[in-house]
């Protein structure tokens, strides 16, 4: 992603505290078997209490201002006047804070996939309701999928009742490591192994395939993609929890959780983070934490229109106060615009240049769509006897969109 950046320039990674090899704060599992544990019984106080008492650090230490402190530190030890900063998803957070409390270290900064300081992450539950709706979109201007899959969003809602009223419990081969075992097929399972296949565009083309194949009664394809995106994230759910519980469960007003109340997937996210934060100590941060950043550093911003978590009208929020700016939406990324696009050449020609005053962004507009998959195996029809009709690709798409400030 950053090979252009590289030949010229160091490049700085940090493990965060409480994440990788920085005393990670994460979370045994111990004799759950994922493929079979039924969510939905789960005691989430009782198993946060568990993972508490197996951490030997002052969770308290873990949140996102503490953590910065440990980056300039970073920086001056190695000796570096200034950096060009790069944050993805909740690193968008962090970039934001050190612009605010350490802006002589900063000589550009690039926001990929944004939380605005003003957003709770909490928050994220009603971005996954609106990619599941870009997908649909995606799919009924899409001819061939269109044709293949033409009641998709009634065929998920239809699996989504089936298991909110019976899991479906199968005998399978483990698809990691091919020994029998039973797959207990729930609500929480597909909807989240949904929600994570969608972050990705290569997974993301084998939803409609998954989902057809559901409703009809075949749950091999679901399975394969909840065992592709099962630890996708990779969270440390330790350091997870210190920061979503000092800095955005508080954050939630009534309004939004009733509007949770209305998602399944948004419900029960709100719903585990309570329960998790009643038992998790944290230092709750004050309002001023959710000011918008105010500050005149180079800043390039990149939404994806195609975004699960970071939809593009957080970007717009993020750059309210960003007085030299360009916030870019690309029609066909979903979350992490840099390594799915020429984002990482605008980010390579901001730290050359400087200056965001160059950079355009129409090289966005090349069309880089998955197309997606019509059976287990192609992106194309299954031969048939004979046909009358030529079917021809949708090339429309999005316009992309940039906000300029400078």
């Amino acid at each position: 992603m950053l090979t252009k950046v590289r030949q010229q320039r160091d490049i700085l990674l940090i493990d965060q505290r409480g994440t990788g090899q920085s005393n990670i704060l994460s979370c045994d599992d111990g004799d759950l078997n994922a493929l079979n544990i039924n969510e939905d019984n789960l005691d989430m106080l009782a198993i946060t209490e568990e993972c508490l008492a197996g951490i030997d650090a002052d969770v308290t230490q873990y949140g996102s201002n503490t953590a910065l402190k440990d980056f300039e530190a970073v920086r001056e030890f190695l000796g570096y006047t200034k950096l060009h900063l790069y944050g993805i998803s909740y690193g968008t957070r962090m970039a934001q804070l050190y612009m605010r409390h350490y802006p002589e270290a900063l000589a550009t900064v690039t926001l990929d996939g944004v939380v605005p300081m003003q957003q709770s992450v909490v928050a994220i539950g009603s971005s996954i309701e609106r990619g599941l709706n870009v997908l649909w979109r995606d799919c009924k201007s899409t001819p061939e999928c269109q044709q293949q899959f033409p009641d998709l969003a009634d065929e998920y809602n239809k699996v989504n009742q089936q298991l909110a009223d019976t899991p479906i419990s199968q005998k399978v081969r483990d698809p990691q490591t091919d020994v029998p075992s039973d797959f207990l097929l729930t609500r929480s399972k597909f909807t989240g192994a949904i929600r994570m296949a969608m972050y990705m565009p290569n997974i993301r083309a084998l939803i409609p395939h998954a989902i057809h194949q559901a409703a009809q009664g075949n749950y091999q394809p679901i399975l394969g993609i909840y065992a592709l995106t099962a630890d996708s994230t990779g969270i440390a759910m330790g350091m997870h929890a210190s920061v979503v519980c000092g800095e955005d469960i508080h954050r939630i007003t009534e309004q939004m959780r009733k509007d949770a109340k209305d998602s399944y997937i948004s419900g029960s996210m709100l719903d585990g983070l309570e329960k998790t934060c009643q038992a998790w100590p944290a230092k709750q941060e004050d309002d001023s934490f959710s000011n918008p950043i105010d500050s005149d550093i180079p800043t390039l911003l990149l939404s994806g229109e195609l975004d699960p978590a970071t939809p593009p009208n957080w970007g717009a929020l993020a750059q309210e106060k960003l007085t030299k700016s360009k916030h870019f939406i690309a029609p066909y990324a979903t979350h992490g615009v840099a390594y799915q696009s020429c984002g990482n050449d605008l980010v390579a020609q901001l730290v050359e240049q400087g200056s965001i005053k160059e950079i355009d962004g129409q090289c966005l507009q090349k069309d880089v769509r998955r197309s997606f998959y019509l059976n287990a195996n192609t992106v194309e029809a299954l031969p048939i006897a004979s046909t009358d009709t030529d079917i021809k690709t949708d090339t429309t798409a999005p316009a992309n969109t940039a906000a300029d400030k400078e």
